[in-house]
């Protein structure tokens, strides 16, 4: 036990198994400490302003192109969500249903839905490459299939960049949140 026979190998060791515990904290933990410090420099500084940053170059135009959908839903304005939706997309809501294209279009020409509000109350957009994401807060209020509703819910969007420019491709949809005290 204890001997390594002629011609083997000797015992597998990790290649810092002789470094010193001095050079494992200069290698790991300072530049660990460096960047958690800078994180939360960073979160500290935007959390402090309490203002989203403005929203630029390709963030500002989905971030527009996502407002122009949201009233073009509030005012049935089917054409208008025609042109911003991919003729693939699809909505997934909180209960599990899925919505085409075709059907959300169907519901904007008979005006299944008389909104009082659909108001967006918070909006975060991030942008990777030709993909963007919104996420928001909104607002449904009105009366739909001859019911009133009034609920928020927070959403996801994704926007894809094509040749003919963004395009609403998914959309996801939380339960409606509970009601406010």
């Amino acid at each position: 036990m204890g001997s390594t026979p002629a011609g083997a190998a000797g015992p597998v060791r990790h290649p810092h198994a002789a470094t010193s515990p001095l050079i494992v904290i200069y290698r790991f933990v300072v530049p660990l400490a460096t960047a958690l410090a800078a994180a939360c420099s960073s979160a500290a500084g935007s959390a402090a302003s309490h203002e989203p940053a403005p929203a630029t170059g390709d963030s500002a135009v989905v971030a527009a192109l996502d407002a122009e959908y949201q009233d073009a839903v509030k005012m049935n304005d089917a054409t208008t969500m025609a042109r911003i939706l991919a003729d693939d997309f699809v909505l997934v809501t909180g209960r599990g249903s899925t919505f085409s294209k075709e059907d959300l279009l169907r519901e904007a020409r008979n005006a299944t839905t008389i909104y009082e509000r659909q108001d967006v109350e918070t909006r975060t957009v991030r942008v990777w490459g030709n993909t963007a994401v919104v996420t928001a807060l909104l607002w449904i209020k009105g009366i739909r299939d001859g019911r009133p509703i009034d609920y928020r819910l927070w959403f996801s969007d994704t926007y894809v960049r094509t040749p003919r420019g963004w395009r609403y491709v998914l959309g996801q949809a939380s339960l409606p949140l509970p009601a406010s005290p």
